[in-house]
């Protein structure tokens, strides 16, 4: 149904390796927004394999897959070389990946506080029919589940991460949209290779690939549309939605690109309205003529007296009467 092709998705995170063997062909490299040089060094390697997830290629030795592997990478470095950032950093790097025409933002390191610059970019990508996608903590080991940024915003896709057997992760303080696969999972690392990492920044990939699936097929697709889409195909939990812990449910790739769309309701059909025949009240209408008759014929015996009051008066210059009637 779709592989992704024609989509660009951009990993805001380390970078991504320019030489990595599983992105090759299909990586553009942006801006490094601190430090030197372009977004093609990852000193991390975090960077090059959540991208891996989303658009990677087994290679002639086999090896693991990315969900979209037609699509095109755009890479935004925001970290320093230990992974670490700040919000405005952030920021500028999801209005980086706008303006180069990423239509799907995968955030993979997300930071605990928020700021303007940040929410501002945000708007910039909703603006620009853009979809962000973040994670709802970091993939640091004994990382705590604090709300982070920019999945808090309103507008922002929030993913958190299950298991092999769909258990969550963990039970995050803030707002969950959806939960992908992000314990376990391999993917490529800088020099090639197969890595094993966890966090919900790795099912961030997974969902910025399913949405890059959809984008593919349904280019029309607005940000609000493509959240809903996967939102409603996802495999939900037997808990009221949203739960607190997987939002609306793991998302389903194949059943996001393959259930059937949803059609406008044709207007319901209106039953005709048959009134009964009412009771026969034809006593009824004789005495209500007679009384109107009577009351008619006073009437006009009043109006005639009236009449002859006025001829009177005016028995004086009654042909100028006559004259004006």
């Amino acid at each position: 149904m779709s592989r992704g092709a024609g989509v660009t998705v951009a990993v805001v995170g380390s970078g991504v390796d320019a030489g990595a063997p599983a992105l090759a062909g299909r990586l553009q490299l942006g801006p490094r927004l601190t430090g030197s040089g372009d977004a093609g060094r990852d000193c991390v390697g975090h960077g090059t394999f959540t991208a891996g997830l989303v658009a990677g290629r087994a290679g002639a030795d086999g090896g693991s897959a990315g969900l979209a592997p037609d699509a095109r990478v755009l890479a935004v470095a925001v970290t320093d070389d230990a992974g670490s950032t700040t919000p405005d950093l952030l920021g500028a790097g999801i209005r980086a990946a706008v303006d180069r025409g990423a239509r799907v933002i995968a955030v993979v390191v997300p930071v605990p506080g928020p700021s303007d610059a940040l929410s501002e970019a945000v708007g910039y990508a909703a603006a620009h029919r853009a979809l962000v996608v973040a994670p709802v903590g970091p993939d640091a080991r004994g990382a705590g589940s604090a709300a982070v940024f920019p999945a808090s915003y309103p507008g922002v896709l929030a993913v958190a991460s299950v298991g092999p057997g769909g258990a969550p992760a963990t039970v995050p303080e803030g707002r969950v949209d959806l939960a992908a696969p992000g314990e376990g999972v391999t993917g490529p690392g800088p020099d090639g290779g197969a890595f094993t990492a966890s966090g919900p920044g790795c099912a961030t990939a997974y969902v910025a690939g399913a949405a890059a699936l959809l984008l593919a097929l349904r280019p029309e697709l607005t940000p609000e549309q493509l959240t809903r889409r996967l939102e409603a195909t996802a495999y939900h939990p037997g808990t009221a939605l949203p739960d607190r812990a997987v939002g609306y449910g793991t998302v389903d790739p194949v059943a996001a690109v393959t259930a059937s769309w949803p059609t406008a309701a044709p207007a319901p059909a209106v039953a005709p309205v048959t009134i009964p025949p009412g009771p026969d009240r034809a006593g009824a209408r004789r005495a209500l003529a007679v009384a109107g008759g009577s009351a008619g014929l006073v009437l006009l015996v009043g109006l005639g007296g009236l009449t002859v009051r006025l001829g009177r008066r005016r028995a004086v210059g009654a042909g100028r009467a006559l004259g004006r009637g």
